[in-house]
Order: structure tokens, then C-alpha cells, then sequence
């Protein structure tokens, strides 16, 4: 899966998801790596999985906690 989305200051990212590897954006594999293995919420009301590089949509829901994500491609 591919994503792009824009940091707080506006920077924006792009990133490509795949099994076991975040690629394209060294601050959200900054971001994966401090958060991977605590939890994050799929959704905003849940449910709630611990952060993994192997589960895109961990790293989703962690980037749209983080994040402004604008698109979402497969």
C-alpha cells in the first residue's frame, strides 16, 4: 500500500507499505520503529493492535494518529 500524507510543519511524505518493510520516508520509519509494539487504534473508535512493520494496517492507523494522511492507495 502507498501513502501520502503531510507532517504538522507541512513536510510532506510518501511512503510505500509493504509485508515486514516501511520504504520512502526516513521520519515515518523514525515513527514505526518508536511506537512498534504498542498499541494504536485501527479506526477512531477501534479496535486497538500493537504497532508492526509486518501489519500495513498498524502502520496506517499510526500514521493517521501522527499524521495528516491525504491519500491511501493499494
Amino acid at each position: 500500500m502507498r501513502v501520502t500524507g503531510t507532517w504538522d510543519d507541512g513536510t510532506a511524505y510518501d511512503v510505500q507499505i509493504t509485508d515486514g518493510a516501511v520504504t520512502g520516508s526516513r521520519r515515518i520509519r523514525a515513527l514505526v520503529g518508536q511506537f512498534t509494539g504498542k498499541p494504536v487504534l485501527l479506526g477512531p473508535l477501534g479496535p486497538q493492535r500493537p504497532v508492526s512493520v509486518t501489519d500495513g494496517a498498524t502502520v496506517l492507523g499510526l500514521l493517521r494518529r501522527h499524521t495528516t494522511v491525504v491519500e491511501v492507495r493499494p
